[in-house]
């Protein structure tokens, strides 16, 4: 439904020895395994979640592939200063996550604080309509109010992108 490679690649622009925090990044990590295949051996990826089990799946897909640039942190993105991450990130992540968490400012105030100035956090979320799959609509955030709930927090917008049929994708720079 996705494709990491395209999006961090030919859209973010992730280049090698940047540092990734891919907050919530589920139990394929996906885009943390892209990020690592970008970052390179210079680079730092931390893939975060709260979930301890997706944290060993993603360690030992990264191990597989021989990415030591890839760390695994175990942390609620829900909790101001939890993310226990060292140094500032060029590039954040929020992948299909907002819409599993209640307070969506909190989430998005933890995702910029790791970022350093300059920095961009991207966001995935679910279209706000039914689809065949993904969850119910009523738990979907439309573009408009996560561009509104980063605004609180002077995020700046600075793009929209179709991210598949049943996504869309925003970037935004602190």
């Amino acid at each position: 439904m996705l494709d990491p490679d395209n999006i961090l690649n030919n859209i973010l622009k992730v280049g090698f020895k940047s540092q990734v925090a891919d907050l919530g990044c589920g139990t394929m990590g996906n885009f943390s395994l892209a990020s690592a295949r970008l970052v390179g051996s210079d680079g730092e990826v931390y893939a975060v979640d709260v979930l301890k089990d997706v944290l060993s799946a993603v360690e030992e897909r990264a191990r597989t592939a021989k990415y030591s640039c890839l760390h695994t942190v175990w942390s609620n993105v829900e909790v101001y200063g939890a993310t226990k991450i060292p140094g500032e990130m060029d590039f954040a992540y929020l992948v299909a996550v907002l819409y599993q968490n209640k307070d969506h400012l909190s989430v998005l105030k933890e995702a910029a604080r790791l970022l350093k100035v300059g920095g961009k956090l991207l966001i995935i979320e679910w279209v706000p309509k039914a689809t065949p799959i993904g969850p119910a609509v009523e738990k979907r955030l439309s573009p408009e109010t996560v561009k509104g709930l980063a605004q609180q927090i002077s995020l700046k917008f600075v793009q929209e992108f179709s991210a598949g049929p049943y996504h869309y994708g925003l970037i935004f720079q602190k």
